[in-house]
């Protein structure tokens, strides 16, 4: 059941990340082409709450997603069923992912 759970729960991430990660590949189209500079992009994104929302929730479903997968990698390819070994190590990582994320997130609109 649980393994059921966390593919749905990959599954959703997913479908939440996809139009974000357009969303984020057409505004670095649209930087690059308009030739803005990283100091006009954090002036613009420094202080939003808009733009925290928007990469906060990106970065929730990545960390979710990223952490399953590696989790289901690790089962497949090195065999392991120690099941609470393989979950530690998944909300292990999980943690770490959103650590680093929330701190860049940080660094990029609420500094």
């Amino acid at each position: 059941m649980l393994d059921l759970r966390l593919y749905m729960l990959q599954r959703l991430s997913a479908l939440v990340m996809a139009p974000l990660v357009l969303g984020h590949l057409a505004l670095m189209i649209y930087a690059v082409q308009g030739g803005i500079s990283a100091g006009e992009i954090l002036a613009r994104t420094q202080g939003s709450l808009g733009w925290a929302l928007y990469y906060g929730l990106f970065l929730v479903a990545a960390a979710i997603h990223a952490a399953i997968g590696l989790r289901v990698i690790l089962a497949e390819t090195l065999t392991l069923r120690n099941r609470p070994l393989l979950d530690l190590f998944t909300l292990a990582v999980g943690a770490v992912f959103l650590i680093l994320g929330l701190r860049a997130l940080h660094a990029v609109t609420l500094a």
